[in-house]
């Protein structure tokens, strides 16, 4: 029997962004699995248009909340958090419930993709809200055939609800509530 082998445990968590990181974004924004589901080739920002959108003052002043997603303490992905109601641009007009929260994630180096990482950062950013006893619900809106994400985000608890448009197009609309939350904490 080979004592050497160790099982490899792996840490994931989330990080404030900060202006030190527009860089490393910007870079990971231009990459062909993000372009393909943010915005296309014509959308690819310039290191300048990522320095003036995602300063995290500028995200602040929007209601967005800006995380580096780490494995191990290693930059692997972009999070981000905003209040729902009230976050304009034609985003969630109907919403009410001033304790629903949005979520978007992305995993910036495609060998992380299929691995279950991009499951443990949504888990660990859900997990991170509903600390605050305020939140009701976290929502997340993938395209709807982008399958990839949408598995994910159902393995990290949420359900599908109802196909909408957004201003960014057709999207799944998907939530997971403290209630269903807190039970999948209690059985797990």
């Amino acid at each position: 029997m080979d004592h050497t082998a160790r099982s490899t445990v792996t840490s994931v968590g989330l990080r404030l962004m900060t202006a030190h990181d527009l860089p490393m974004l910007h870079d990971w924004l231009n990459r062909p699995h993000i372009v393909e589901w943010w915005g296309g080739d014509a959308a690819r920002p310039t290191l300048a248009e990522v320095q003036a959108h995602y300063q995290p003052q500028v995200l602040a002043d929007e209601g967005v909340t800006p995380y580096i997603a780490l494995l191990d303490w290693v930059p692997i992905g972009y999070a981000q958090s905003y209040v729902v109601m009230g976050s304009g641009g034609g985003w969630w007009e109907d919403e009410t419930d001033p304790g629903a929260r949005g979520i978007d994630l992305s995993l910036a180096d495609p060998a992380c993709l299929d691995r279950g990482l991009g499951t443990r950062v949504a888990g660990a950013l859900v997990d991170m809200l509903f600390a605050d006893p305020l939140v009701t619900k976290v929502q997340i809106d993938p395209a709807p055939h982008n399958l990839r994400a949408i598995r994910c985000y159902e393995k990290a608890g949420f359900r599908q609800v109802k196909a909408v448009v957004t201003p960014d197009g057709p999207a799944l609309y998907m939530v997971q509530t403290r209630q269903a939350h807190e039970q999948a904490r209690r059985s797990g």
